[in-house]
């Protein structure tokens, strides 16, 4: 098990996961394919930045990952605030 986790496999299974919930919400026509990438893109990119820090990656790539959820957060945000008033 522990290899599991510490090869990165443990969040490509959260990734897959993740892949089939997005085009379960497509898919059912709930939700359009924007709306689902600002839902799900943040906590995507934040689990890559774990299975690079879990591989030994550099410091950049956790950090870039990490960098690259926040705008779609803030999006997603704007979004949600923008339907809601």
């Amino acid at each position: 098990m522990q290899a599991f986790f510490a090869s990165g496999h443990a969040v490509d299974v959260v990734l897959v996961v993740i892949a089939l919930e997005a085009a379960w919400l497509i898919g059912t026509r709930r939700m359009r394919p924007w709306p689902a990438l600002l839902v799900l893109g943040p906590g995507v990119f934040i689990l890559l930045g774990v299975r690079a820090a879990l591989v030994g990656a550099d410091w950049w790539w956790i950090s870039l990952a990490l960098l690259a959820s926040f705008p779609l957060h803030l999006l997603d945000l704007k979004r949600r605030l923008s339907t809601s008033a």
